[in-house]
């Protein structure tokens, strides 16, 4: 049998997790039909055949539309295709073995999280929940001296957020983070332990500024009443943190 890098493994098998993961975000409020369901075009609802659901290369040759009724399918399924195989690929630069595997499904989720809250500003519980549990477990098969360094995090970063959201409808009257930012963030804490708590939320605070500086401007319109997900930049946080390590201050 053919021995192939487990990269190469997971890269082939990135899109089509992608593609899952797509229908997952659409369907987040019938969760049933997307492990069920047969796929179909959202316009005409034919059910879609096998030489239609091929990740990014069936986009590309129906030229992004649908063969049936020609409605245009839209970037959404071959962009998070495409994330899910930047998310095996950047793995293999910081990890090997089961570590690297790991790595793939914190981030095949954390790609999920990202486009269910820009979409629809949900983080959905099917999600942020079993990531707390998932991150608990995956420091302790791969560090069993330090469960409890994370069990901290996952406390602290649910509490940090509850503590702020008080804090913020208390002064401006009205909610301001949401309780699925604070499940995310006990995720956090779950994989990179409390130590990287605060790199995490630097990196988002910072990352969600510049993206409204950069809407507002695009806009010419920038209002602190507008809402920004910040769901996005939490999982970009702790990616780059559950790469990397805490940011290093000299």
């Amino acid at each position: 049998m053919l021995s192939l890098p487990p990269w190469i493994w997971a890269c082939a098998l990135a899109p089509f997790i992608g593609s899952f993961l797509g229908v997952v975000v659409t369907r987040h409020d019938a969760l049933g039909s997307a492990m069920t369901g047969r796929s179909a075009c959202d316009t005409c609802g034919t059910t879609l055949r096998a030489r239609d659901l091929v990740p990014v290369l069936s986009w590309v040759a129906s030229r992004g539309h649908c063969r049936h009724c020609g409605a245009s399918i839209g970037w959404f399924y071959p962009a998070i295709e495409i994330c899910a195989l930047i998310v095996a690929l950047w793995s293999s630069t910081a990890f090997s073995g089961a570590a690297f595997w790991i790595s793939c499904c914190l981030g095949w989720a954390l790609v999920a999280l990202a486009v269910a809250d820009f979409k629809y500003l949900l983080l959905p519980d099917f999600l942020t929940l079993p990531l707390v549990a998932a991150g608990l477990a995956a420091n302790w098969f791969l560090d069993p001296a330090t469960p409890i360094a994370h069990v901290i995090g996952a406390a602290v970063g649910f509490g940090a957020v509850m503590v702020l959201r008080f804090i913020y409808e208390r002064l401006r009257g009205r909610e301001g983070m949401g309780v699925g930012d604070a499940k995310l963030l006990a995720a956090a804490g779950a994989w990179t332990g409390w130590a990287g708590l605060s790199s995490v939320l630097a990196i988002a605070a910072v990352s969600a500024l510049i993206f409204a500086l950069l809407r507002g401007a695009r806009a010419r319109h920038l209002s602190l009443a507008d809402s920004v997900p910040f769901g996005p930049f939490l999982a970009g946080g702790l990616w780059i943190v559950w790469l990397y390590g805490p940011l290093a201050i000299a």
